[in-house]
């Protein structure tokens, strides 16, 4: 008696149906927008930039030769040693107080809670969400009846205005991130708040520190409204010396102009890949956006 082992019939699976990707005609729309725009931007870009390095340009697509005097000139003729070195001293004490001042504030927002803790944050919030121009000229004027401005204290002290809130926000979620029985056990062993500051939080707080520092540095070298309103000659930042290269009195060289642009633009994109490196985009907005509720 012999058994039949009955094979089963191959089965055929069919392909899966490619999903076929529809974009209805708001998305052509928003994508040949961005389109134009980054066209229009890399356009404006590259015209300056060619514009720097050009001897004579007229009537054409490209200049006739290429040169680099132009940035000796601008160097020498708008004084840029002093105005980077300006620009420079106007950033690292306004980090550096900003952080001093801000860190303590974030401290006490993340650890502690009080009647008006809300108010505090809105008005902490305020400086960033709002114009410069709409508390500068107030700002100014009162720094001016005091003999602060205009100068580089005025400067300073006018940029720690939306500088010190930008620590604040930047700094209070890295704190509440820390767990305060690490603080309670410091406390029981004896360690005064000086010391667990410097020997607990501090290395902790590092990394806040840091996208903090890095954030405000981007913003005070970018601030126009508010170095204008409150310098002058002796303590314009670069990208002051840039707008009165392009809108003072007299006959310049725009290829001089366009080196100047160049450099502020170079320093500027450096600053921003230093900034992405440390600092999270969505963290501000998520922040901003949690304080509000």
């Amino acid at each position: 008696m012999s058994a039949t082992i009955e094979r089963p019939a191959p089965t055929t699976e069919q392909p899966a149906p490619r999903r076929r990707i529809t974009a209805t005609p708001g998305t052509y729309f928003t994508w040949a927008g961005m389109a134009i725009f980054l066209i229009l931007l890399f356009g404006v870009v590259f015209s300056v930039l060619v514009n720097s390095f050009a001897s004579k340009w007229f009537n054409s697509w490209l200049p006739a030769g290429y040169t680099a005097k132009w940035y000796g000139e601008a160097w020498k003729q708008y004084d840029l040693s002093q105005v980077v070195m300006t620009t420079l001293i106007v950033a690292i004490a306004v980090v550096v107080i900003a952080v001093l001042l801000g860190v303590p504030a974030s401290y006490v927002l993340a650890r502690k809670n009080f009647p008006g803790k809300r108010v505090v944050l809105l008005l902490f919030l305020l400086p960033i969400m709002m114009p410069p121009i709409t508390y500068g000229i107030p700002l100014a004027t009162l720094l001016t009846y005091y003999h602060l401005a205009p100068g580089l204290t005025g400067v300073i002290l006018a940029n720690l205005v939306p500088s010190v809130p930008f620590v604040v926000m930047t700094m209070t979620p890295f704190i509440e991130q820390i767990n305060p029985s690490i603080e309670s056990a410091a406390r029981m062993c004896g360690a005064s708040m000086g010391r667990l500051f410097m020997r607990i939080l501090a290395p902790l707080l590092i990394p806040g520190i840091l996208a903090s520092a890095v954030l405000v540095l981007v913003r005070t070298v970018g601030m126009f409204e508010l170095t204008f309103l409150t310098s002058d000659s002796s303590s314009n930042t670069l990208v002051v010396a840039l707008f009165t290269a392009m809108t003072g009195a007299g006959i310049r060289a725009q290829q001089s102009v366009d080196a100047m642009a160049v450099i502020y633009m170079l320093s500027m994109l450096v600053l921003l890949v230093i900034a992405l490196r440390f600092v999270n985009p969505t963290q501000l907005v998520a922040r901003v956006d949690e304080s509000g509720d």
